[in-house]
């Protein structure tokens, strides 16, 4: 796979990103994999973060052997030190950060009333505090670099709808989201935006055994009125937009990119005389 997509055969100029410096954290694989490469599909220059080293750097080569310019970089975004060595090295080989996207996320199974501090504080520390700490770092080089810039931030639907039996996620998300708000009135003299893309369902590596069982995926898809479950792309093709040109008067915003299941609650409740009909 390379990093041509159908956004370079439409004009990607039109997004206006060619040359920038993005970050993506969390650019291993999955979803953070798939943002760098449509960045670089359409001339960004990509920095790909992620704990996992090597994970980062054999994607980035992969995206860098289609002629787009992208690196890997070790970042553990829960350290602050981390965190600014990384930013160092993606200044020295790509130049300041023109468009930052916060992905890295973690996920556990628990109920609150058995959840354990430290684990709770473990995965804000990822979905919280790292979205913080790299706003800051990178929030600082769009500063100095006086040319604005755009901070994504990948959140989630369950930031606004609870999601049970999932520890401090659901929290996180929601703290993500006032985060980027409150990121958008105070960096917007710089003319810095904060947004946030908020995935439901998407099918990922991470994911992929619970749609293996062909009657969850059947009752998911069922759910949602686009009739699938997305996939990484539907939620890069989102982040791309937000961190476009085209997207210069959007600040302090939620997407939801869920292909419209959150309108559809109301329409699971049981009526009787207006249950769909088998055809």
């Amino acid at each position: 796979m390379t990093a041509t997509t159908s956004l370079q055969t439409a004009g990607a100029g039109w997004l206006g990103l060619e040359g920038r410096v993005c970050v993506v954290t969390g650019a291993a694989g999955g979803i953070g994999g798939e943002i760098a490469r449509e960045l670089a599909a359409v001339g960004a220059k990509v920095a790909l973060l992620d704990r996992d080293e090597k994970g980062a750097t054999a994607f980035a080569a992969d995206i860098a052997a289609s002629g787009a310019q992208a690196i890997g970089v070790h970042c553990d975004i829960t350290d602050e030190a981390s965190v600014a060595a990384a930013a160092e090295t993606v200044a020295g080989k790509l130049g300041p950060c023109s468009v930052l996207v916060n992905n890295a996320a973690a996920i556990y199974a628990g109920a609150l009333m058995d959840v354990q501090l430290d684990k709770w504080n473990q995965l804000l520390a990822v979905n919280l505090n790292g979205f913080l700490l790299c706003s800051q770092v990178f929030g600082r080089q769009m500063i100095a670099r006086k040319e604005g810039g755009s901070i994504v931030h990948v959140a989630s639907i369950s930031g606004s709808v609870p999601q049970p039996y999932s520890g401090a996620y659901s929290v996180s998300k929601a703290g993500v989201k006032m985060l980027s708000r409150l990121l958008a009135v105070e960096l917007g003299e710089h003319r810095i935006r904060s947004n946030v893309v908020s995935p439901a369902m998407v099918r990922t590596p991470m994911s992929a055994g619970i749609y293996q069982n062909e009657d969850v995926l059947r009752r998911r898809e069922a759910i949602v009125p686009a009739g699938r479950i997305s996939g990484p792309r539907d939620i890069a093709e989102a982040v791309l937009f937000l961190a476009s040109e085209r997207a210069s008067y959007i600040n302090g915003q939620d997407l939801l990119v869920d292909g419209g299941l959150s309108q559809a609650f109301l329409s699971l409740i049981p009526r009787p005389g207006f249950e769909k009909q088998d055809a």
